[in-house]
């Protein structure tokens, strides 16, 4: 077993006869003689298991062990477990041990196979925690933190570093699901995710909360220009990436934006600096999108921290809204499209409107060409996005066939630009591949 020992004993003849037992069990030994060589040691090196003498001077094992734990803690590490070692047979010395958190006690003079087989026990009982541990923390999609363990470490941070909260949150992601599918849309996410890991300093702390919403804790970024270089190579990386993954052609203004508070300038309580950072990603969101913005008291807009209904409104309609340049129709998911097909037919039954339902059915010569048919498909709805108006719906509900709504258009003026539809269609390089066939409906109430 390739594991690291550090045995910690001030008796040099008990540390020699230690180190050979591991030794012949392939254990690397590092022999210390007090406590404090120990919590210098585990300043630079985190060993499998510390096997720890109860009386020593100065330092006692378990002055040692308290002080282990509370640099453990303080600096975010996992607890290395602790087999008391000491020649004391009294009860009462085994019950403290077990009672301070030690996850053995092996009494002098020990025997060889129960020391290895208590080491190699606890070891394989910690690894088997330390795993469970990193699982329940872990955003398995993502690889960050999730948000209940990233909330506990930042607030952390807050308290003790100096640096920069930020909450970062995808723009458009919402149209990648729809246009994509869910699959694809976690394929973006995991992009981002290997982006953003790609472009931190090492000691910062990032966590997933939620959907397409990120929060991070970057020690000692206090510089304006060090954090516009930051959103700025996030930002073009995740383009790249992105269009990598989705096409050139995939019509989303993608992009992230940030928002950042300072610390300690703005406190180090962790909510108020949550709500501070959120209002920071609001002003970004409410102004362009695809960049950042730090909080700041003097300048800041009082609109964003209006409690009253209407600042509360104002902020949901920024974070619900997609604006986007894209003129192009809708393509959406089956999901999305009937959400807004049931309110578009809400609409026009309460306003007395009309639209119409329009079936397009792909058939190609050789229908078993699955590769050819999903390039024809995706050439004939790109036209039909650019031709059709921006209120008007598609969905491709199979791998043929697509669904689409015409919106307030009369049955002439459907016909008429159904036939403009075929008559481009018959231009495209396709066309001689494959046919376009199509049934409307006109609805009027």
């Amino acid at each position: 077993m390739d594991y690291l020992i550090v045995v910690v004993d001030d008796e040099a003849l008990c540390l020699t006869n230690v180190r050979n037992l591991l030794h012949e069990e392939n254990m690397k030994a590092v022999c210390l003689r007090s406590g404090k060589d120990l919590i210098k040691y585990v300043q630079k090196n985190t060993p499998d298991l510390i096997l720890l003498d109860i009386f020593m001077p100065e330092m006692d094992g378990f002055t040692t062990y308290k002080a282990l734990r509370e640099y453990e803690s303080q600096h975010g590490k996992n607890h290395v477990p602790v087999i008391f070692l000491t020649g004391d047979s009294d009860i009462g010395t085994e019950k403290s041990c077990l009672e301070i958190g030690a996850a053995d006690f092996i009494k002098k003079p020990f025997n060889r196979d129960i020391l290895i087989s208590r080491i190699n026990n606890t070891i394989a009982n910690s690894k088997t925690i330390e795993t469970l541990t990193e699982e329940a923390s872990i955003d398995m999609l993502t690889g960050f933190l999730n948000k209940s363990s990233g909330t506990k470490r930042v607030e952390e941070y807050c308290k003790e570093q100096s640096g920069s909260l930020c909450i970062m949150d995808l723009d458009s992601f919402k149209l990648v699901n729809d246009l994509f599918g869910h699959d694809k849309g976690d394929e973006v996410l995991k992009t981002f995710a290997d982006v953003l890991r790609a472009n931190v300093r090492e000691g910062s702390i990032v966590s997933r909360v939620g959907g397409d919403e990120f929060m991070a804790f970057y020690p000692q970024v206090l510089d304006k220009k060090e954090i516009e270089d930051f959103s700025n190579r996030l930002n073009n990386d995740y383009v790249k990436e992105t269009t990598r993954l989705l096409g050139d052609d995939n019509g989303i203004p993608l992009g992230v934006s940030l928002g950042l508070v300072l610390i300690p300038e703005h406190g180090r309580d962790f909510e108020c600096l949550f709500a501070l950072a959120d209002s920071a990603l609001y002003m970004v969101k409410n102004n362009g999108k695809h960049g950042y913005y730090i909080y700041d008291k003097t300048c800041h807009d009082n609109k964003v921290l209006d409690d009253s209904l209407a600042g509360e409104l104002e902020k949901i309609t920024v974070i619900v809204e997609e604006r986007t340049e894209n003129k192009e129709a809708m393509l959406l998911g089956r999901e999305a499209f009937t959400s807004a097909y049931h309110l578009l037919v809400r609409y026009h039954k309460a306003f007395k409107g009309y639209y119409s339902n329009v079936i397009f059915w792909v058939s190609m010569d050789n229908e078993s060409d699955e590769r050819k048919l999903v390039e024809v498909t995706d050439s004939f709805v790109d036209m039909l996005r650019r031709v059709l108006d921006p209120c008007d719906l598609i969905m491709q509900y199979k791998p043929d066939r697509y669904f689409v709504v015409l919106n307030k258009r009369t049955e002439e003026e459907t016909n008429s630009f159904l036939d403009k539809i075929m008559g481009m269609w018959n231009k495209n390089d396709y066309a001689q591949k494959a046919k376009i066939e199509y049934y409307a409906k006109h609805i009027s109430y």
